[in-house]
């Protein structure tokens, strides 16, 4: 049998030259990720005082009960009575007396009116704020120094009184802290108001019942009334200032053709 040679290609051309004049191809582009936002700086927490009024308050009670503690007497007696809100004193300088004379503690900073202050007020002021919470206060202090000042310059007035009344001392902040109490019981739940109300004014009551001073204690249950009377205005919540909208800017219209033109520019005068 004779052997068949095997079919051979013909040899592939040499293609080397012709591979160096084709531009090399551009690899694939790469997907880029999002730059990230730069980190934002964490904001500084700013300390918040909770009770901004009362503490401001019981700051400037420590320093005028300290001032009676360490200086003498008679010029406690003396600022005292400039500072009091007796007849004679609210008829020459009503709004000086009416602010100084909440400025003292009778009994000094141990007396149970300044537990009572403290403890009265700044949970007063943790739920209605530090302005109405200051409106309260100074209601019931200048309306029942009022309503007791103000009968006793009548009684002098008709002789019932010795003209030595419309002199007499009359300083503190049991008035305003009363109406506070008053005011606060209106805000919590009946089961703590009025037993509140119940351990309060009787504790008021026994006061005038044992006849010391009657005329502070009928202050004292008229701040109460005076904080009780103002339960629809301390429950209302305190609305927000909402920010001003900005008018959004007036459309401003397409200007036509020849707008900016006098009337009669266009007119040719004949000549």
């Amino acid at each position: 049998m004779e052997s068949t040679a095997a079919p051979t290609s013909p040899p592939l051309p040499d293609v080397r030259g012709l591979l160096d004049g084709i531009p090399g191809q551009r690899p694939p582009p790469r997907a880029e990720r999002p730059a990230e936002p730069p980190a934002e700086a964490a904001p500084r927490r700013r300390y918040r005082v909770p009770v901004p009024f009362t503490l401001s308050y019981a700051a400037v009670l420590v320093g005028t009960s300290f001032l009676t503690a360490h200086v003498g007497p008679s010029l406690v007696h003396a600022l005292h009575q400039g500072s009091s809100t007796d007849v004679a004193h609210l008829l020459r300088t009503p709004v000086l007396v009416l602010v100084a004379s909440a400025l003292w503690v009778a009994g000094g900073f141990a007396s149970p009116f300044t537990l009572g202050f403290l403890a009265v007020l700044t949970t007063l002021e943790r739920r209605i704020g530090g302005v109405r919470t200051a409106v309260v206060f100074l209601l019931g202090h200048v309306l029942a120094t009022l309503a007791t000042e103000v009968p006793v310059g009548l009684a002098v007035l008709v002789g019932r009184l010795p003209d030595s009344s419309l002199h007499r001392l009359d300083y503190g902040i049991s008035f305003g802290v009363a109406a506070s109490v008053g005011a606060l019981a209106g805000l919590l739940g009946p089961w703590l108001r009025w037993p509140l109300l119940a351990a309060f004014g009787g504790m008021l009551l026994q006061d005038l019942i044992a006849f010391t001073d009657p005329m502070t204690n009928w202050g004292h249950l008229i701040a109460l009334a005076i904080g009780v009377g103002t339960w629809p205005w301390v429950r209302r919540p305190a609305v927000a200032s909402a920010p001003a909208a900005v008018p959004a800017p007036a459309a401003v219209p397409a200007a036509s053709p020849g707008a900016d033109r006098q009337p009669g520019a266009d007119r040719h005068s004949g000549c």
